[in-house]
């Protein structure tokens, strides 16, 4: 057997999805995340692929993997001690921020609590102007002093950021090298000029602080789990997805694991993006409902939105500017404390709360008989019949029906006078609430209309909402892939081998620094191909450059593409009436007669994209025959009914059915509304079409 075999793993907060393709063929599979040690559970998952397809691990030509690990860290505070050196004068600045309140009107407003506490803030006497001018020379005996401290307080993570390292590193290369002869080898050691090497201090320093916070914790597991791998005697290379949409190696990725937060919801938009190519839709909103959380992202022609901004651990949900920013690529979206596992309560006035916190793998919700004693979303589901409690992951986890029925009953229906199916039945109308609102807020932020766009559902539990929340944010179309339970797991097999660098650097457009711009990315250029080209072998890559553009004096950019060739002086007023351009679209004026600069300059290289292959009207055929029968809640009837129940592959390309009905499969259900028609079309997804 040829090793064109490829493997993929997604660690989320309550399950481990695997995934196998081989020949054409797919195999998947979940198990329960073991919190404890990951990669127990990466390992159980891919035994159970392997056996399933016969396939052997030398087989395996690549296998790609994303994690919540370093996520989970910075959200429960259970990275490294970590120590953070600065610029005399300048350690609060973590704690400072923006200086603004995220919440004008909360006066006991709770701020982010910095991930190094202000004891283990230490400064040191140096300063570099922004032109690498020394004002104050590096004082290296306070170093010694630094190093004696971190030993006494145990620390096991160190990050440096000084003023001005973005454009002038010297100084932060030089204290590391002095701290890695006077700490113990263990202790990692992060400087901000290769972590974040863009302007604003604050965003810079944070991102160092959280890199170095969960780099012990993910190089550890990441050298495990190949150890684990290599015992099992695979011997593909490892990749890992990162939050931008692209690949990277097991060590660039142990190196910089803040690149990792949102690797798993990565994978999802990219799959999203693979089917808005295949089925030619311009305007795509992708839903991905997991165990722990829901991610909504908004795609247009087949493009997820991107950023180099992003919040962690928000002390408010929802609230922008009460979490940790970090400057890494990030494909754009909006994650909600909405999945499986979201734990529903009655809150002081008397109303049904769905969620933040979730109850995870363990206990999980109490329908999976592992302690949990508050009743989750799934049990919900459950009690509603949306869920086959002998068949749920594949029949590799029996369900407790009687047990969720009476959490419910204690939980929420006692406190509120409700009986039945009622207390399950307000338990999944809040969390569809809950994420049609964010839906909605996402959509209008971003000037989109959200009832215009093809909902893509995926992940376990989207499948069993989609419909119910596409009628709530206008959605018509909705379309659930085939494989939608471990969709992210597909798309990382989906997801280009990819690096981004980003650097900060002044350039006005207006007296243009040919020369300069050819020689800084020139240079970006080849570190990133540095960690990209020897994974590629011999297929090519291509080169994307984005210049972040603004008028002088202002303090946010708008990215500009530039193009790949050696500029010359006259590019300077091309990339000028590009960024006016777009300034204009975004704005609706133009400034005149106002000089603009680029400000920071990013070089992505990546594997070519392979084209999608698209999907052709699938002649019609009879629907079969239902396998069985299941009473299920239908919010839109607002009643309990009997629904027919299909397993998805006796629908052949062109049947369709209509609502309401139960359409199952291994890892999850969707559930076809009373409102809805659902058709096979010709690549097998099921497309969920809403009527007037």
């Amino acid at each position: 057997m040829a090793r064109h075999a490829k493997l993929a793993a997604d660690i989320g907060g309550t399950f481990t999805d695997i995934v196998l393709e081989n020949g054409g063929k797919r195999w998947s599979g979940k198990v329960l995340t073991t919190t404890h040690a990951p990669e127990l559970g990466v390992i159980e998952g891919i035994r159970l692929v392997l056996a399933q397809s016969g396939v052997k691990p030398q087989d395996i030509g690549v296998f790609i993997h994303g994690t919540t690990l370093a996520t989970n860290a910075l959200i429960e505070r259970k990275g490294a001690k970590t120590a953070f050196i600065t610029t005399e004068g300048f350690r609060d600045i973590i704690e400072q921020g923006y200086e603004k309140r995220f919440d004008h009107y909360d006066l006991m407003i709770d701020r982010p609590i910095p991930l190094a506490p202000r004891t283990l803030r230490l400064e040191v006497r140096e300063r570099l102007s922004s032109t690498g001018e020394v004002l104050v020379k590096l004082d290296e005996s306070s170093v010694k002093s630094i190093a004696e401290k971190i030993i006494a307080e145990d620390v096991k993570a160190v990050a440096i950021g000084f003023l001005h390292a973005y454009a002038h590193d010297a100084h932060e290369k030089r204290v590391r090298e002095l701290l890695s002869k006077l700490l113990p080898a263990d202790v990692t050691i992060c400087i901000s000029s290769e972590v974040a090497p863009e302007i604003r201090e604050y965003e810079r320093f944070s991102t160092t602080v959280a890199n170095a916070y969960v780099r012990p914790l993910m190089a550890s597991y990441l050298y495990r789990l190949r150890d684990q791998m290599k015992e099992m005697e695979f011997t593909a290379p490892l990749f890992l997805m990162m939050s931008g949409g692209g690949l990277t190696t097991l060590d660039t990725a142990a190196r910089f694991p803040i690149r990792l937060v949102e690797s798993g919801p990565a994978g999802g938009a990219i799959l999203a993006s693979e089917i808005a190519a295949e089925c030619a839709l311009p305007e795509v909103v992708s839903f991905d409902m997991g165990g722990t959380t829901a991610k909504i992202c908004l795609l247009s022609d087949g493009e997820p939105e991107r950023a180099r901004k992003f919040e962690i651990a928000r002390a408010y949900r929802d609230m922008k500017g009460s979490g940790i920013p970090v400057r890494i690529p990030v494909i754009e979206m909006v994650e909600i404390g909405a999945g499986g596992g979201s734990i529903a309560r009655v809150d002081k006035l008397s109303r049904i709360t769905v969620g933040p916190d979730s109850a995870g793998s363990t206990p999980g919700p109490v329908c999976y008989g592992r302690g949990g004693t508050e009743p989750a979303v799934t049990d919900a589901n459950l009690a509603l019949g949306k869920i086959d409690p002998t068949y749920f992951a594949g029949g590799k986890i029996a369900l407790d029906e009687k047990g969720a029925k009476a959490a419910l009953q204690k939980n929420i229906g006692d406190k509120l006078g409700l009986k039945d199916f009622w207390p399950a039945a307000g338990v999944t109308e809040i969390v569809e609430e809950n994420m049609a609102n964010a839906a909605r807020v996402h959509a209008i932020e971003r000037g989109r209309d959200i009832a215009s766009c093809t909902m893509i559902a995926f992940g376990g539990g989207a499948p069993l909402h989609a419909c119910r929340l596409a009628e709530k944010v206008g959605v018509t179309k909705v379309i659930v892939p085939l494989g939608a339970g471990v969709g992210s797991a597909i798309g990382f097999l989906r997801a280009p081998v990819a690096y981004e660098i980003t650097k900060s650097a002044a350039v006005s457009l207006e007296s243009f620094d040919a020369l300069r711009v050819n020689a800084l990315l020139a240079q970006m250029t080849r570190d990133a191909r540095a960690v990209v080209d020897p994974a590629l072998g011999k297929a090519k890559s291509t080169v994307q450059i984005i210049a972040d553009c603004r008028y002088v004096g202002q303090g946010h950019e708008i990215r500009v593409s530039v193009p790949v060739k050696k500029l010359g002086q006259a590019d300077g007023a091309k990339l000028k009436a590009e960024f006016e351009r777009t300034y204009e679209q975004v704005y609706g004026l133009r400034i005149p007669n106002q000089e603009a600069e680029a400000i920071t300059w990013s070089v992505t290289v990546s594997s070519q994209a392979i084209k999608a292959k698209r999907a052709a009207k699938a002649t019609a055929k009879p629907a079969p025959k239902p396998r069985s029968k299941r009473v299920i809640y239908d919010p839109a009837l607002g009643k309990q009914i009997t629904a027919p129940v299909y397993w998805r592959f006796d629908m052949k390309p062109g049947s369709a059915i209509k609502g309401p009905a139960i359409i199952a499969e291994d890892e999850t259900s969707t559930i076809v509304g009373a409102n809805f028609k659902a058709s096979i079309n010709s690549l097998g997804y099921i497309v969920l079409e809403r009527g007037k």
